[in-house]
């Protein structure tokens, strides 16, 4: 079956116009069961790159018709499946899907009382359209989306569900979308997520969960304090413990380098709960340089004007390690994140200073220097030499 094939049969049911044999059998079931079949049809197409041709001939608003109340569960989940294939990575057809009404129609399928198979697909295609697209992140909010995401995430709900509500929920607050974010948090979602980084929980759930909280408090004091009060940080710190896997490590250490940035608080809560020690247990040459990476620009976002952060550091063997990942063979992001917090931690700190010279932090920073690979690379390596070297001449220190 071609896609102009596909795309006639599905105007026809959603339409409601039956052929001939359609209406000589139950036209409701039959009708269902054509809507089935061409959204699967039309699934099976787009795994050979035929999305261009779905397009030409009104697939996608089709599919779109087939997420409407009215419909079976089975029809729901075969049309939010196509539209996810036919939307990955591709921002025109992203803007197809929201001018066919597509994002409140899968607002509608996050409805309580649904089925959580449906409830899943459509949660995991509004995380899809969410990557990259301002107007879509906005479109959700304002047709209740938040609200509705939020509100997947409940205790006793499927694990599936709470897993790409959560992702979801990052998608839709990154890239400073304050008014996402602000919506998420005024509707419980802070509690929420918190709640689903429980021990015990699952693992793929407590992930997307940490990568919902690094969206939702990136820049966002507000959020960043209601995540400490309500558990957050210390729940945080508790999936970075030895035994997890790399991925949740990598997420929860960048979800307290968001909570911690301009939140003096929140780095002295991570200083408490025991995370200093583990994040620079992460730092580890044997960690994978994603969970490196985090770590050290975590730990740079905590040592900003805290001395007791920076002595804590420095006693549980941080200052070698992060001068360890100045070398060469390491990748440079890495470095990048090491200099930055040699650069914290060496401001206004003679005792780190010594340390820092002591390891042979001098050379590594000299290397670092020479090949940086950015201009910020090069800045922050030039300052934290000019910290070593005790000029009085201030730099301003950014968190990021």
């Amino acid at each position: 079956m071609g896609c102009w094939q596909v795309a006639a049969v599905l105007h026809k049911t959603v339409a409601g116009v039956p052929d001939s044999e359609m209406s000589r059998a139950s036209r409701a079931s039959a009708r269902a069961a054509a809507q089935e079949r061409a959204a699967v049809a039309l699934a099976t197409l787009l795994k050979g790159n035929s999305q261009d041709s779905v397009i030409a001939f009104g697939g996608a608003a089709a599919l779109v018709g087939l997420l409407a109340r009215g419909w079976t569960d089975a029809v729901h989940e075969q049309a939010a499946a196509a539209l996810h294939s036919l939307c990955s990575d591709n921002v025109m057809n992203k803007e197809f899907v929201r001018a066919c009404g597509g994002v409140e129609a899968l607002v509608v399928l996050l409805a309580p009382g649904g089925s959580a198979a449906v409830q899943a697909r459509a949660a995991a295609l509004l995380r899809n359209l969410c990557v990259d697209n301002a107007q879509i992140r906005d479109s959700v909010t304002d047709c209740g989306g938040a609200a509705a995401l939020v509100a997947l995430l409940a205790p006793g709900g499927s694990a599936v569900v709470h897993r790409e509500a959560a992702g979801a929920l990052q998608n839709l607050c990154r890239t400073n979308s304050q008014k996402s974010q602000d919506s998420v948090r005024a509707c419980g979602g802070v509690t929420a997520l918190v709640g689903l980084l429980a021990p015990g929980g699952p693992a793929a759930v407590q992930q997307r969960a940490a990568a919902a909280l690094r969206s939702l408090c990136w820049d966002s004091t507000q959020n960043s304090d209601s995540v400490r009060e309500c558990g957050g940080v210390a729940a945080l710190v508790g999936l970075l413990a030895p035994g997890g896997s790399a991925d949740l490590h990598e997420q929860a250490a960048c979800a307290l380098r968001s909570v911690c940035m301009n939140n003096a608080q929140n780095a002295v809560c991570v200083r408490w709960c025991g995370g200093i020690a583990l994040l620079v247990g992460l730092l580890a040459p044997d960690s994978p340089a994603a969970v490196q990476k985090q770590a050290a620009a975590a730990l740079r976002n905590m040592c900003m004007n805290s001395t007791e952060n920076k002595d804590s550091v420095r006693a549980c063997g941080g200052i070698a390690a992060l001068v360890g990942l100045l070398a060469p063979t390491c990748p440079a992001d890495v470095r990048e994140k090491a200099v930055g917090a040699l650069v914290a931690l060496t401001s206004e700190n003679a005792q780190i200073r010594e340390a820092v010279r002591a390891c042979g932090g001098v050379a590594a920073l000299q290397g670092a220097l020479a090949c940086a690979s950015s201009a910020a690379a090069h800045r922050g390596a030039a300052a934290a030499l000019r910290n070593l070297a005790h000029v009085q001449q201030g730099v301003k220190q950014e968190p990021h």
